[in-house]
């Protein structure tokens, strides 16, 4: 195997990774809210909310990172890149947008102290 071809394996299993924490984020989210739901642990949306919102965060993360190594390592003319920056520009607005749905603050703002003890919290 030569470089370019670890090159775009390791951009197929991070693409692959993502995909899937997206996929079982979303499924183990949905089991939480269903278990909280039938057991009548309090609320149900937003918790079910908030960890959908980071599985797709970090999924996103993911894809990014994918696209970044293959386009960056084995392909770098200036067309794939400014197809690069066009994916970072949008994927970067989907991860501020998300980030302010679940948190309610930009990410760039600092945590209310009294919000640190719940912000693991599923």
């Amino acid at each position: 195997m030569d470089y370019e071809s670890w090159i775009e394996l390791a951009g197929r299993v991070i693409d692959a990774s993502g995909v899937a924490t997206v996929v079982i984020g979303a499924i183990a989210a949905t089991v939480f809210a269903v278990l909280r739901a039938v057991r009548r642990q309090g609320p149900v949306y937003r918790p079910f909310r908030r960890f959908l919102g980071r599985s797709i965060l970090l999924g996103l993360e993911l894809l990014v990172a994918a696209d970044i190594i293959r386009t960056v390592a084995v392909t770098p003319t200036l067309g794939s890149v400014a197809v690069l920056a066009g994916i970072v520009l949008i994927r970067t607005f989907l991860s501020f947008s998300l980030e302010l749905e679940i948190t309610g603050r930009w990410p760039w703002q600092k945590v209310p102290a009294n919000a640190e003890a719940s912000d693991d919290a599923p």
